[in-house]
């Protein structure tokens, strides 16, 4: 028999903190013989802990540095920290089209995304063999490992397009000469594998309260709706959409919206009744399982990187809404004697955030962690905030947007306004297309900052049938012009170590997609194909 020798480095701690979940409670693992692994239950449960902790695994730069990097290459974030080299950054949130330069930026994701499928892999292969007391849980283990290799191939296909697929334990050789996937392809894996998870997970009631955080019928649902609805799968995402909500006789699964905005993203909020599915954390640095992106993208003033900054013009898009209660909870600005949530900032001891090192006077309020919640040291991956992957807003704007598109404005308005409620906001009365533009703005704001602005403005289409990131980006784009020909902030204006023509060079036949990263390509010896237009 072959040998597979795998990294097992399963963290694992004691997780005292509201909101963390107790099924990370597993033993660190070495090196595994693979054909000496797999004889009983406690092996396979630890397998699947693996598989949770490649999510984001142990610290920033493996997964959520690309994450913030998403938003960077949209109009509501800049790349932020002007007071040290910017590098791959730049190439993608400035649309160079360097195959090389932002292909290194992609190469970390790429390469934890494949090692985080082979862990599902393994446990999709190896746990069926395995004799169980109870053989639900067996299968329940299955159905998570198949829940998470689909939202990594999800992550990867909607980055960059069709990618190599590999669904089975396999050795170098054995993949030599793989080529990529086409994206319908492997969004048909997708729907596959959540298709499997969703007909065994639980829902989240079902779950024993040490379980929480663990993939659910909901969660799986909910991706399946998304990838419906990034394919144009109207009917099919209505179905799994509806069977989320509890609508047309489906039975309630328990979400709902929490009844204020700002506990959306707190640590108390760990797990909410708004959450379908989170990145589970706790604050033991012993393991490195915390969210380092506070610090990230904090301001350089308040311990953080400055990567990641939001653009006054996601500021002036909250205003032109009159929507203050969202735009207090998503950015704090410079000089600000108050931040919600953390009584720490007052008139002598104001919020800082200079201009010589900040492209933007603002940081994200939404991954901000109050002063009297920072564990000690701040600057470690070991702050207990969960990371919202999918949460209720966005299911009930999925269903708003999929109902406009069938021509049921009435339940498209329905779903907008219960968003839109929660904030104080007027109810829309609009049908048809000026309608669809609500609802699209509505993402923007309830969704800001959460890695969902790229992939919502890549898929939408104008009234010409051109990407909606094509009317943003670009020479003529909104965002371009806004910023070098409109704008009257003078943190912005004043600061050109990040240029503020950001966009101009967008390209819609290429930038719809980010570059493979060229060593994939090179290691692949040419069977990896680049994406068009890159050099």
């Amino acid at each position: 028999m072959k040998k597979y020798i795998l990294g097992l480095t399963i963290a694992a701690s004691t997780l005292s903190l509201a909101g963390c979940s107790d099924f990370l409670d597993t033993p660190v693992l070495g090196q595994q013989d693979l054909s000496e692994y797999f004889v009983n239950e406690d092996q396979c449960k630890q397998q699947i802990t693996g598989c949770y902790q490649s999510i984001f695994w142990d610290d920033w730069w493996q997964v959520q540095k690309f994450y913030l990097c998403g938003d960077m290459c949209t109009d509501d974030m800049w790349v932020g920290n002007t007071g040290e080299d910017q590098g791959a950054y730049e190439d993608l949130a400035f649309f160079t089209g360097d195959a090389y330069g932002g292909g290194e930026c992609s190469q970390n994701f790429w390469q934890y995304r494949y090692k985080g499928i082979l862990r599902c892999n393994i446990a999709i292969e190896r746990i069926p063999g395995v004799e169980f007391e109870d053989e639900s849980l067996r299968d329940r283990y299955v159905a998570e490992a198949k829940f998470l290799r689909a939202y990594q191939y999800f992550d990867l296909v909607r980055y960059f397009g069709g990618v190599p697929l590999v669904l089975g334990m396999k050795m170098p050789s054995e993949i030599e000469g793989i080529q990529r996937a086409s994206a319908a392809e492997v969004y048909t894996q997708i729907e596959n594998d959540l298709k499997d998870a969703a007909n065994v997970l639980p829902v989240k009631g079902e779950y024993a309260s040490a379980d929480l955080g663990r993939a659910t019928k909901g969660a799986a649902q909910g991706l399946l709706a998304k990838a419906y609805l990034y394919q144009e799968k109207y009917e099919e995402a209505e179905d799994m959409l509806e069977q989320v909500m509890g609508l047309n006789g489906h039975a309630s699964q328990g979400y709902d919206l929490l009844d204020d905005f700002g506990d959306v993203w707190s640590i108390s909020h760990n797990n909410s009744v708004e959450s379908l599915f989170e990145v589970q954390t706790n604050s033991d640095i012993a393991y490195n399982l915390g969210l380092r992106m506070p610090v990230v993208c904090g301001s350089r003033d308040d311990g953080g990187w400055a990567w990641g900054l939001p653009t006054s013009n996601l500021e002036t898009a909250f205003k032109t809404a009159g929507d203050d209660i969202r735009l207090k909870w998503t950015i704090i600005k410079d000089k600000a004697t108050s931040v919600p949530g953390d009584t720490h900032w007052s008139s002598t001891v104001p919020y800082s955030v200079s201009t010589d090192s900040h492209k933007s006077g603002r940081v994200t309020r939404k991954v901000y962690i109050p002063y009297a919640q920072r564990p000690e040291p701040y600057d470690a991956s070991h702050n207990p905030l969960n990371y919202r992957i999918l949460r209720y807003a966005d299911v009930l704007l999925m269903y708003a947007e999929v109902e406009n598109v069938l021509k049921d404005d009435g339940q498209a308005r329905w779903a907008l306004n219960k968003v839109r409620e929660r904030v104080d906001l007027d109810p829309v009365e609009s049908s048809g297309t000026e309608l669809r533009d609500a609802i699209r703005q509505e993402r923007r704001l309830e969704l800001a900052l959460e890695n969902q602005r790229l992939f919502d403005i890549r898929r939408w289409k104008n009234d010409s049938g051109k990407s909606v990131m094509s009317d943003i980006m670009g020479p003529n784009g909104s965002f371009v012009i806004y910023n070098t020909k409109e704008s009257t902030d003078t943190y912005e204006l004043g600061n050109q170590k990040e240029s503020s023509s950001k966009g101009r060079n967008f390209k819609e036949e290429r930038d719809l997609v980010y570059p493979i990263p060229t060593t994939e390509i090179s290691q692949s010896n040419g069977s990896i194909v680049q994406n068009p237009g890159y050099n």
